[in-house]
Order: C-alpha cells, then structure tokens, then sequence
C-alpha cells in the first residue's frame, strides 16, 4: 500500500481552493428605518382628552351639588385614561391642564376628608407637572401657584 503524504504547500492549496468554493458571505440586512408617529395626532387621543375634560366637569358640578361620593367615582374612573394621555412621548397642553384639573379637584376633596398627605401629593404632583412644561407662561406660572398655596394649607392641617 503506498501513502501519499502531501507537504505544506500543497496543504496549503487545497485549503485555499476549497475556501474558493465556499459560497460567499451574505451581506447583513441593512437597517429598517421604523416610521414614527405622533400618538397626540390620533383622533382616539383627543378623545380620550374630551372625555377627561367633560369627567373633570362633570365631578366639579357634582361637587358644587354636595355630592361628593359620587364625584370620587368619576374622578377614580379618569385615572386609567388621565395615565394613558399622559404616557405618551411629549403629551399635550390639553392633556396636561385636563390632567391638573383632576389632580386639584381630587386634592380638595381629599382635602375636606382631611387626608392632607395624600392632598399634598396630588398638588405637589402638579407643582412638578407645570414647573416642567415648556414653555412657561402666565398660566402656568398661575397654576403653580394654585397649587403651592393647596399644598401650604396641607401642610399647616398636617402641623395641627
């Protein structure tokens, strides 16, 4: 039987002729560029704000009614949605003012039950929420300060 021993270059050959046949690489896909959207454009977005809107007004009539009970069944409904137009990228005035003016009507009516922490976070909360917003203007510079003066009657009850 004879053996056939092959050197290092002809190693060296075969190895190289074989890698020619091998099929080439496959380019890598190139990036997909993902079409951004504004969430605030959508119709289901500025009604989700009017809902917001007519549920503050329509907790605020029944506060005026003496009917506070049910003005806290309204204003816990409007959380889920309040969350949801607010969790978006860059929400908008609408969404923030309909926001506040649940936060400040709960925050009273948390108030008058004398449950002056929880209050105080709400008007805090809203203190942080206009203190960001750009840009400021006498609204908001209004609004902050409605809710200082909120948050120090809090904090005089929670002294007593």
């Amino acid at each position: 039987m004879r053996h056939i021993l092959f050197g290092p270059v002809t190693l060296i050959g075969i190895c190289l002729s074989l890698a020619a046949c091998a099929p080439a690489p496959t380019p890598a896909p190139a990036p997909v560029e993902k079409v951004q959207t504004d969430p605030t454009a959508e119709a289901s977005y500025t009604q989700n704000v009017a809902q917001l809107v007519a549920m503050h007004r329509e907790a605020a009539a029944l506060i005026d009614d003496k009917n506070a009970e049910e003005a806290g069944v309204i204003v816990t409904k409007a959380q889920p949605q309040m969350e949801q137009v607010l969790s978006v990228p860059k929400p908008t005035l609408g969404a923030m003012q309909a926001a506040s003016d649940l936060d400040e009507l709960y925050g009273h009516m948390l108030l008058t039950n004398r449950h002056y922490g929880y209050a105080r976070l709400l008007f805090q909360k809203n203190i942080a929420r206009w203190k960001n917003w750009s840009p400021q203007t006498e609204e908001t510079a209004r609004r902050i300060k409605l809710a200082a003066a909120a948050m120090a009657e809090c904090d005089r009850h929670i002294a007593e």
